[in-house]
């Protein structure tokens, strides 16, 4: 696909983010949408920013639960008839979930599942008939760093990320074979200054084994986004143009992706002693912020006792 001039794009987690990066610049380039998000309020923000920017553009929305099979093939249909084809799907919709293998919850897994891999799966299955009928159609399913190489606390999201990449893989494959006008790329972003982060779920199994706290294993993951979601829009825009098979994301993408294939065992190694130096570094802020707030606790219990003195000596 050389343009998106007067395509249709369908984009899921079209509400923040990348999503609604994906879908002002589609916008821009003439490219009309059909968006979808569980977010009712960031989707009609994404669908405001849109208007204003290409009047001309036609835009549809729907609340939407990416799990949900039966929705999304009801949305596929609902957007074929609005827009009259559809050429493209991005399956972008994620969470991030933390935990260690032993102390994760099958609610926790089969939730992170559901979305992350079911939803891509839904999607792409949804919308493959409308993009074979159109002559001209791309899916776009976004994997992560995560499905190159794995990390310890983060089995559920890593298994999810590899089983898109897996996925993608193969459908590009079958796809080549048919010759039925269709492709499909697999994106791998690093750190995207996202809300994923702070959206995410931190078991409490992982308090006092990697991180601190829930809170600051949030905000830790978060100092890792070094792209913006523009940029990754950006990038993600130019490897459809360009038929690519993957798409890698960032710096820290293009270095994982190098450190995986160079070192495919070893690597581990290297990221165990990693995580290690990380969660001792997180521990220690702990302490001292304990530390702190106990001093500080301390001091004004002293400042309220001596107010109280004074005023029993007035």
């Amino acid at each position: 696909m050389k343009h998106f001039d007067n395509k249709v794009a369908a984009i899921t987690g079209a509400g923040s983010g990348m999503g609604r990066s994906l879908a002002v610049q589609l916008a821009g380039a003439g490219c009309h949408l059909a968006l979808a998000d569980r977010n009712a309020i960031g989707l009609a923000e994404t669908e405001r920013i849109v208007r204003a920017l290409a009047p001309n553009v036609r835009v549809t929305t729907r609340e939407l639960d990416v799990s949900d099979r039966d929705a999304m093939f009801a949305w596929a249909d609902e957007a074929a008839a609005a827009h009259g084809r559809v050429n493209l799907i991005f399956n972008n919709a994620g969470v991030a979930l933390s935990s260690t293998i032993d102390g994760m919850s099958y609610s926790d897994l089969e939730w992170i599942v559901n979305i992350n891999f079911w939803g891509v799966v839904h999607g792409t299955k949804a919308f493959l008939p409308h993009l074979k009928a159109s002559g001209d159609g791309h899916i776009v399913n976004t994997s992560s760093v995560f499905g190159l190489f794995a990390q310890p606390g983060m089995s559920g999201y890593n298994a999810t990320k590899f089983a898109v990449r897996g996925f993608t893989e193969s459908l590009r494959q079958e796809l080549d074979m048919m010759r039925c006008g269709v492709s499909a790329t697999c994106v791998h972003p690093g750190g995207i200054r996202t809300n994923i982060a702070q959206a995410s779920r931190v078991a409490s199994n992982m308090v006092g084994f990697m991180v601190a706290s829930e809170q600051q294993g949030k905000d830790e993951f978060e100092k890792f986004f070094i792209t913006t979601a523009d940029d990754a829009a950006r990038t993600i825009l130019t490897g459809v143009r360009r038929n690519a098979r993957r798409v890698l994301i960032g710096r820290d993408a293009r270095a994982a992706d190098w450190l995986a294939r160079s070192l495919p065992a070893a690597y581990q190694a290297l990221v165990v002693m990693s995580a290690r130096r990380e969660a001792a570094k997180a521990r220690k802020r702990a302490r001292r912020a304990e530390r702190e707030a106990t001093l500080n606790g301390t001091g004004r219990t002293m400042n309220n006792n001596a107010g109280k003195n004074q005023g029993e000596t007035a």
